[in-house]
């Protein structure tokens, strides 16, 4: 009996057959036998399918825990919903006289990591440090992942340096902490001075490029690492994805949906879901929509929904996107706070007022809390359908002070409008919250154009200038045909620069016949001030 206890506990799937096996396991007495303890505690800890207050609860019935009794409650709490507990579970392992080991430490740190909190993970350092942990390196490599991800680079880079042998784990958390807090350049160096490589490597450098906004390195990056590299999995294949998508990158996109598929990569919830959001923003909606059909396995997760109802949202196809949100509310998948904020998002396109405040209402009665991109979609479904004023009301009865870009919607309703006086007194909102943002001065600058009080305009250009702000060079990107083309405001670079501009010159002209005067005099005063 004890062999095939041994040996279901080994098969076993899911939590309910644990449940089985344990109680077989109290019915013949083996609840303190080492191996069968061991195992049912594991299973209920780490599994996915477990529950890590069942596994405490085995684990309280054990007459002497041992070290590595205590290491798989701390292990199952740091990755719980509470990892707090995790913290509870090893002081009541020091109460009880248990001395930990080097397994035990990173588990903690990790807890300090998910609670960013930085003063708790120095903490156990010094314990670690005191016990005899110091050139440990797995717990070094963890508390170089937890002093990066509570944003404490420099001491990251501190026990990094004091590393005395450095392997590669060690050289993938000081890349990872360096592109975590938004430092490319030495996330760089420390890539290039890696002594070896793996996919995580490289992954977690064109991730930090994807993530700081230099979609063009990340997709530069990963054609180096088809070269020279290992095989991208699955965790590359997002980063890629995600610049494609933030270029309009459409070929280059099919490209990496090819590389996918011809690679057996599998097709996780994340990578559909990328790939759901990277067909939409490129354009294609309709490929976006195979995709998402084609993954009828993965639809009971809110994520792949939410991409395709925004995605729908942002081409403007409002009917469709509630018509998928009514299908995923048949097909019982149930909406969060992301869901609505694309529902939001559709009602702004589609000028659909009374729609977007019931959605907004129905945020409050499932429990779920407006936050501020709620409030600004809101403003932004308001300014756009010209009830400008109805938005300004709505912004000042807001919980929360307005953020810029909550401001930036009302600002643009009120231009599109003709409200100045409005216009005015959220411009000048702008700059009190944002006075380093060269945008806010334009943006009011542009107010005062567009009722052609120039001396009040040619004044925010000073006041810009006085703060040493200068307007931001405007540039694009266009794929032709699977090449990246960009183009920055007056440079001359590219080879085709002089056909470029003269097609741009003959644009200009038609647009000065087209405009109305006065619009024409702010044009005219906006291009010569660019």
């Amino acid at each position: 009996m004890f062999q095939a206890l041994i040996a279901n506990l080994g098969k076993c799937k899911s939590f309910s057959e644990l449940k089985q096996i344990h109680a077989l396991v109290i019915t013949f007495g083996l609840s303190h036998h080492d191996p069968i303890s061991t195992k049912l505690l594991s299973f209920a800890a780490f599994s996915d399918t477990g529950n890590v207050d069942y596994a405490y609860r085995v684990f309280s019935r054990l007459p002497t825990p041992r070290v590595f009794n205590w290491n798989s409650i701390i292990r199952g709490y740091s990755n719980s919903k509470n990892p707090n507990k995790s913290i509870s579970a090893f002081i009541n392992m020091l109460r009880a006289g248990v001395f930990p080991d080097h397994l035990t430490y990173p588990f903690l740190v990790k807890t300090s990591a998910r609670l960013l909190k930085p003063e708790l993970g120095g903490a156990i350092h010094c314990h670690a440090l005191k016990n005899g942990f110091e050139l440990d390196k797995f717990i070094n490599n963890s508390l170089i992942h937890m002093y990066a991800s509570c944003h404490d680079i420099v001491y990251a880079r501190r026990v990094f340096d004091e590393l005395p042998m450095k392997n590669i784990v060690s050289w993938n958390a000081m890349l990872d902490g360096y592109a975590k807090c938004g430092d490319m350049a030495l996330a760089r160096q420390v890539f290039d001075w890696m002594p070896q490589r793996d996919v995580v490597s490289w992954s977690c450098l064109i991730d930090g490029y994807a993530k700081s906004g230099d979609y063009k390195e990340a997709l530069a990056v990963f054609e180096g690492m088809r070269v020279w590299g290992p095989k991208a999995n699955e965790v590359t294949m997002v980063s890629v994805l995600c610049a494609c998508a933030h270029l309009g990158a459409l070929h280059l996109g099919r490209l990496m949906h090819c590389y996918v598929m011809d690679n057996g990569l599998p097709m996780t919830l994340v990578l559909r879901t990328s790939l759901v959001d990277m067909y939409a923003k490129c354009g294609a909606i309709e490929e976006a929509l195979d995709v998402f059909r084609g993954v009828s396995n993965c639809k009971s997760d809110v994520l792949l929904w939410n991409a395709m109802i925004g995605g729908l949202a942002t081409h403007g196809l409002v009917k469709e996107s509630l018509e998928l949100f009514a299908e995923m509310q048949v097909v019982g998948i149930v909406p969060d706070e992301i869901t609505y904020l694309c529902l939001l998002s559709a009602c702004a396109h589609g000028g659909s007022v009374k729609e977007a405040w019931y959605f907004f209402e129905c945020l409050g009665k499932h429990g779920m809390t407006p936050k501020s991109e709620h409030y600004a979609c809101m403003v932004d479904v308001l300014a756009r359908a010209g009830q400008v004023a109805e938005a300004y009301q709505f912004l000042c009865k807001m919980p929360m002070e307005p953020t810029a870009s909550l401001l930036g919607a009302l600002l643009n309703g009120c231009l599109i409008y003709g409200k100045s006086d409005l216009a005015e007194i959220v411009g000048r909102k702008l700059i009190e919250l944002d006075p380093d943002h060269d945008g806010r001065y334009i943006g009011l600058s542009n107010v005062y154009a567009a009722v052609q009080q120039w001396n009040e305009a040619r004044r925010m250009r000073e006041s810009m200038e006085r703060r040493g702000l200068k307007k931001s060079a405007g540039f694009s990107c266009v794929e032709m045909p699977g090449a990246l083309h960009s183009f920055v405001a007056h440079d001359e670079t590219h080879p085709n620069s002089e056909d470029i501009y003269t097609m741009l010159k003959f644009i200009v002209s038609q647009m000065k016949l087209d405009v109305h005067k006065d619009n024409q005099e702010y044009l005219l005063y906006e291009m010569k001030c660019s």
